[in-house]
């Protein structure tokens, strides 16, 4: 069986810190020259806003950017992953050595302000599909380097994730059944190779090659591109046989509608593609002068 990213604490924290690594090293180089124009011990305290209602997410990213440029930094979150934010409501204190703060600032909201705003969305979509059976799930459409933590965000907010990538499931697409010549000889070959896959599942564009997959034994298939009416009769020749799921061309204002077909799954490539970013700011406390 497929080693899939496991997404517990741990390998959350883990991942996070390889992240802020890059992010950190792309960002200050050999050197933040302006906050070198601040006095290396002064102590300040600086809390995160966030300017709009999200979900929040990304947390552990932003502990990770602190925390790696002053160790003895503390972080209180008043909002955790998964929660919802009100707009100008403080997320995030942090007390800690200014000179870093400032130089972990744009780090720590990048992520905060990107996996907020997946998070955000796919809560929206999953909204959307309540009182359906239908799941809203993820693709490989993310950006590159950052598939994991957006994987992530995408749980947070509620949705669920597709195949991580091209190792540890099998997707027969279009130019897979063209290449290997056919639905059932794809199928074939692909089934001496379930054991080493977390599943595998044929993409289809219309009926006629729904039950092709079907008589050829397939357990779930991705109905790519097929209008309403289609939808509805791919699940009755179904009949509960294999998964369905849905892909192409999925929107918010439809997505209730497709979901009332009766498809187990709803992937959608925007949800990590075409992220709107939640706004947040970092706002420093005033520093006394000494009496």
């Amino acid at each position: 069986m497929a080693k899939s990213f496991d997404f517990s604490v741990r390998s959350i924290d883990k991942l996070a810190q390889a992240d802020a690594s890059m992010a950190l090293l792309e960002d200050i180089g050999t050197g933040d020259l302006t906050a070198s124009l601040i006095d290396p011990g002064q102590q300040t305290i600086a809390r995160v806003l966030a300017r709009e209602r999200a979900v929040l997410c990304g947390s552990a990213w932003v502990q990770a950017a602190v925390l790696q440029l002053d160790p003895y930094a503390t972080l209180t979150w008043h909002v955790q992953d998964g929660q919802w934010c009100t707009a100008n409501q403080v997320v995030l204190e942090v007390k800690g050595q200014a000179r870093s703060l400032l130089s972990a600032e744009r780090t720590a909201l990048n992520f905060l302000q990107l996996l907020s705003g997946v998070a955000t969305k796919t809560a929206r979509y999953v909204e959307a599909v309540k009182g359906t059976k239908a799941r809203i799930v993820d693709t490989r459409k993310t950006l590159p380097g950052l598939r994991l933590a957006q994987k992530y965000a995408v749980r947070t907010g509620g949705g669920i994730n597709h195949r991580v990538g091209l190792y540890d499931a099998i997707l027969i697409k279009e130019n897979h059944i063209a290449a290997a010549g056919g639905i059932a000889e794809v199928l074939t070959r692909a089934a001496a190779l379930a054991d080493q896959a977390d599943f595998v599942e044929i993409e289809v564009e219309n009926l006629e090659q729904l039950s092709h997959a079907l008589n050829a034994g397939a357990r779930m298939v991705l109905l790519d591109n097929m209008d309403l009416t289609s939808l509805r009769l791919a699940v009755e020749i179904n009949a509960g046989r294999a998964i369905l799921e849905i892909s192409g061309g999925v929107t918010l204002d439809d997505l209730h509608t497709l979901a009332q077909t009766g498809v187990d799954r709803i992937s959608i490539g925007t949800l990590t593609k075409d992220v709107q970013a939640i706004d947040f700011s970092m706002r420093f406390a005033p520093i006394k002068d000494p009496a």
